[in-house]
């Protein structure tokens, strides 16, 4: 049984910051998907894919795979660079492309 521990990135439909403070353990699949030959949807017989727990830090979330003897490794978030944009850049002159409606 393995896992990866990693912090959320923001979702493409969101701006801010939310649900990406927290750290997430979530298992590795151990058994492969299936197709159901009559219904067609995908199935699987490893219920630990439906598991992910989060957690404040990621000390806590190594420390809860140390004692229950899960093999993991740890994916560290890419910091975002903020960029400062102010809207009067818009209209000055020195503008790489022009202003247009």
């Amino acid at each position: 049984m393995s896992a990866k521990i990693y912090r959320p990135a923001r979702t493409a439909m969101q701006q801010g910051q939310a649900k990406t403070h927290k750290w997430v353990l979530e298992f590795d699949q151990q058994a492969p998907r299936k197709i159901d030959p009559v219904f067609g949807y995908t199935s699987s017989s490893d219920m630990l894919q439906q598991v992910k727990l989060r957690f404040e830090s990621q000390q806590e979330a190594e420390d809860y795979a140390r004692r229950h003897g899960i093999a993991y490794r740890v994916i560290m978030p890419k910091e975002t660079k903020e960029k400062v944009v102010s809207y009067s850049d818009n209209f000055k002159p020195g503008r790489v492309q022009p202003w247009t409606h």
